[in-house]
This record gives structure tokens, sequence and C-alpha cells, in this order.
């Protein structure tokens, strides 16, 4: 069959995004349609079991022993969305249950009437992977469930969820017989004549699940009534089929587990590894830090499997840089503290806001949580920059017509992948950034983003802030930047982020010599250029894995000619 080459190619693409829970849904699907067991010429026609049960049915309603369903239309082959194998008949679950009952209503069922210890009831949320988990303060005392005795589970009933999720059913066993449906849940009987696992599987099945969803009432939660599942259509397998269908689905769902645990160990395994190579760069150690710098640079696109890994590599690269670890200092560099003594004497030329108390405040070795290397010195970064903080403009002040005014940015929206997007224009001039200047999202979810303005002029909003390094390298401050928006981030103060004009102005950096700033750089750039070649390389394999789990199902959904029958069948 063409679902054998899927199987085959299990291993290969177990890695795919979601890849097991769509095999898992794919096999119920094939299940559901005939193409998962052979078809066996000496079974007995579904057509023939199904008039078994419709005989039997009759004779339990004449003695009393079950009430009769409401009649409909039976069901047509043209009421499925696929063709079924020649010995199936299409059918509905009406023609199958001897009896279908909803749990007690909410005025029956109160949540004072649980007591922990008492009698199991099964809800929506006790229903897990086609079992039953009972949820230990869901539970009644023997008054309430003798009150409710009609509501009683016995072995080999299916219960249902019929709120949220739908689809989700488990069979009762004998362990949950005698439990209480809860209000939430259904209680399907079906035919003595027919396998009650294979009626787990039917529900659980894309095919019925859509089918169910799409006809279920309600809003903020789907609700399902009896006429609507008493109406699903499906198509019904010989007997001696289902038990062939349902053994080989569990022996493919323990495939899934077996590659799931796979995937599990080896994505845990890298995580380990990754973890524990970033650690040492993050924590290092002076003596081992160069073997261990080449070793996880070498290592590390081998272990990362997942964006987050590589989104811990660049904040990693991004840490070492600050801290001086990421390129060999050189003696022969002039010291940090004469280019701080330069920007000083620029600075005091310059009128700006940056003379305020904020950055004159003293700093000490604890202000940095590790060692400048030598020739660095401790600042703060309101010592060594210009700061502009943005202003909001109300739409009276500004304009959407092209070249009205000074282009106008309000937040990282604006920030393209060739340069600055301009829709807006300024008819005010409030805050306005100059071409080379760091614009630097201080509010909101974007907090941290950064671009160099590329314009001759640009107004900014209260979102942004312009940052302008005096003598100093420019892309030097983006680093540090990332890293101000990073530290900021974790002692996050409120659940709407924003950096305040005095976080910036107050934040302490080590700041290298210039040409030292030149060459972290340029290693930055080689690094997060790495960074985007192990994300494309990721996304590569994903869409190869993606793209060859989609033919795989394709195939295997497509009808199967004769020859390929007779082939399955010998």
């Amino acid at each position: 069959m063409n679902a054998e080459r899927l199987l085959h190619h299990y291993e290969t693409i177990a890695d795919a995004p979601d890849a097991i829970a769509r095999l898992r849904r794919f096999i119920l699907d094939l299940a559901v349609r005939g193409k998962l067991a052979p078809q066996d010429p000496n079974d007995e026609p579904a057509s023939e079991l199904l008039r078994r049960i419709a005989k039997e049915k009759a004779r339990l309603v004449k003695a009393g022993e079950i009430s009769k369903f409401a009649e409909s239309k039976p069901a047509m082959p043209s009421d499925l969305t696929f063709e079924i194998p020649a010995q199936w008949q299409p059918a509905k679950i009406e023609n199958v249950l001897d009896e279908l009952q909803t749990g007690p209503f909410g005025s029956s069922l109160h949540q004072s009437d649980y007591r922990t210890g008492g009698t199991p009831v099964v809800n929506p949320a006790s229903i897990q992977g086609e079992q039953i988990k009972p949820i230990e303060k869901m539970a009644v005392d023997a008054a309430t469930l003798e009150r409710l005795a009609s509501f009683k589970l016995r072995r080999g009933d299916v219960v249902m969820a019929r709120r949220g999720e739908m689809g989700r059913c488990a069979i009762v066993t004998e362990r949950e017989a005698g439990w209480l449906c809860g209000t939430g849940s259904l209680i399907l009987r079906p035919s003595k004549l027919i396998y009650p696992n294979f009626l787990v599987l039917l529900i659980g099945s894309p095919f019925s699940r859509q089918y169910l969803g799409g006809t279920a009432v309600g809003t903020t939660m789907q609700n399902l009534n009896q006429s609507i599942l008493l109406k699903l259509p499906f198509g019904l397998p010989p007997l001696d089929e289902q038990h062939r269908i349902v053994a080989k689905v569990d022996e493919l769902m323990a495939l899934c587990d077996q590659l799931e645990a796979a995937r599990t160990a080896r994505e845990t395994t890298r995580d380990q590894l990754a973890a524990a190579s970033l650690a040492r760069l993050n924590s290092p150690d002076p003596e081992t830090f160069c073997e261990d710098a080449r070793f996880a640079l070498e290592a590390l696109p081998a272990l990362t499997a997942r964006p987050d890994q590589i989104k811990q590599l660049r904040q990693t690269i991004l840490n070492l840089a600050v801290r001086g670890k990421l390129v060999p200092q050189d003696p022969a560099d002039e010291p940090a503290a004469e280019l701080l003594k330069r920007i000083e004497r620029e600075k005091a030329l310059t009128k700006s806001r940056n003379s305020d108390k904020t950055n004159k405040l003293p700093t000490t070795p604890e202000d940095l949580p590790f060692d400048l290397p030598r020739g660095w010195v401790r600042i703060r970064l309101g010592q060594i920059i210009i700061l502009l903080s943005g202003q909001h403009l109300q739409p009276p002040e500004y304009s959407e017509v092209p070249g009205a005014g000074v282009p106008y940015i309000t937040g990282p929206s604006d920030f393209g992948a060739t340069g600055l997007t301009i829709s807006r224009y300024a008819l005010v001039r409030k805050a306005v950034a100059k071409q080379g200047q760091l614009l630097l999202t201080v509010k909101g979810s974007g907090v941290g983003k950064t671009a160099i303005c590329n314009l001759r002029e640009v107004a900014i909003s209260r979102q942004l802030m312009s940052l302008t390094p005096i003598s100093w390298n420019l892309e030097f401050l983006e680093i540090i930047t990332h890293r101000l928006a990073e530290a900021l981030q974790e002692q996050a103060r409120s659940l709407i982020p924003g950096i305040a004009r005095e976080d910036v102005e107050n934040f302490t950096i080590g700041l290298p010599p210039l040409t030292e700033q030149h060459r972290i750089v340029a290693k930055v750039e080689e690094l997060m250029a790495l960074c985007d070649q192990l994300e494309a390389s990721l996304r590569s394999a994903d869409d190869t894995s993606r793209k060859l789990l989609d033919a795989l199902l394709a195939e295997a959904l497509a009808p199967v000619d004769e020859q390929t029958l007779q082939e399955a069948a010998a």
C-alpha cells in the first residue's frame, strides 16, 4: 500500500515540525478510510453486520431494555468525503449504538457535591489520551452516587467529552465501572456486535473531529449535543477488520511513542551540551576560556536544533563582546582612559541634556558583575553619548502626505530590512534625530530593538530615543544597547516593559580602546553571520522535512490501484 512508503521514512521525517502529532493524525485518517489494514474477502460484509445490529437493537427495544432512536435517513456514500472499500458500509453513529446518554444537568450535580476520596466523576478534564484519569477533587460520596445511579458507567461504555475539544473519548474498563458520568460528558453504549475500541478510534479521527467541531454549538466553548453525534457519518468495516485496524493503530502509535521519546532524548542531550557550552562562556575560566570558546563555536552548529538555541548563542556573543572576551587585547592600543579624556573635552563643548546629574553618579566595581580587561575603563553610558528622547505627535501635528514634512517614525515597525520605512511626516519639529545616530526602542513589546538612522533627519515618537556616541564607535554602541535592553528585561519592573532616560544614562559599561571596539564589532558581525547561517539551515532542514512529510502523506492517501490491492492481499 502507498502508506508503507510513509512508514518506511518515519525516521527521516520525525524531526519535522509537528511531525509526530501529524503522523498520529495521519494514522487515524488512514484507519477510518480503510487504508491501514488489508481487506479480507472472507470477512462478513459490513452490510450484513449492520443488519444483525439492527435486528438485535429491535429485540432490545421490544424487550424494553433500551429506547429506540428517532428514525433518520440511512447513510449514503455521498455523506463521506472519501471512498471506502467495497466490503465497508456507510453508516451513522446512531446505527451502532444501543444507547446515548448525556451526563447529569448542572442542577443535579453541583460543585458542592464533590468530596475528595469519593467515587470519581468523569468530566472532560478526566479524559486524556484515550484514557480515563480520575481527578482527586472531582468525586462524590455514596449518597450522591446513589441519587445519580442512572449515570453510572458500565464496563465497555465509551465516555466522551461534549465540551471543549471535540473527539476526546475513552473506553470504560473494569476499574472505572461504577464511576459517575459528569455533567460535561456523554455515555455511548455501543452494540455488543461492534468492537468498542474501533468506535473510540473513529471518534478521535481527524474526519470525525472536523465534523463534530464544525457542527457543535457554542461560542466561548464548543458544546456537543446528542443529535449532532448521532448523525455523524462514517465508513463501517467488517467486524474482523475492525480488530485488525485497531491492532495496527496500536502498533503504529507505539512506534510514534518511541519516535517521540527518541526525539525528546536527542533534544535533551543537545540542550544540555549547548547550555553547558554557553555557561562556560558566560562564566569564563581565564585559564581555559580560549579553548572553551574554540570548542563552543565549533560545536554549537551541530548542537543547535531550535531557533531559541540560536537566540541564546546571539546573547552569549553580545555578552562576551561587552566583557572584553571576544577578541584579544593589544597592548599597543591607546588605553580607553585617553579616549575618555577626549570624549569629555568634546562633550564640554557640546550643549546637550547629558549634563544633568543622572550621569554624574560615580561608578563602583559592584556596578559590573565581571572584571574588565587591561586598558578598559568603567563608566556610565551617559558620560559618552548624547541622548535625545522622542516626543509623541498628535494627528494634527503629522500628515500621511508624502514629503509634507520631516519623516516621522513611531517604533520598531518602521525599522525596515534596508532602512527606515516612512509613512508619516511631522509638521512640527519636537524631537528630530540625525543621520548616523542610533535609534533605540524604549517602550512596548519591541523594547531594545535598534536601527541606525539612514535618513538626513527623522522625527521620533516617545517610543524611541536617539543615541549619539561622542568620538567612539557607533556599532559598538549598538552592541551595548542590546545588552542594556537584555539587562533591563531581566529585571522587568512592569507588565509593559520600558527603558527610561535614567536607565540609559546610568547604565554602567566597560569602555574598550577605540581600536579594540572596531575589532569587537568585526568579530560580532562575523559570528552573527554564522548565527544567520544556522537559522537559515534550520529553516531549510525544517522545510525539507515538512515537504517530504507532505508528499508522503499525499501519496499515502492517494487511491490505490487494483494491482496494488492484490499485491497487498497476497
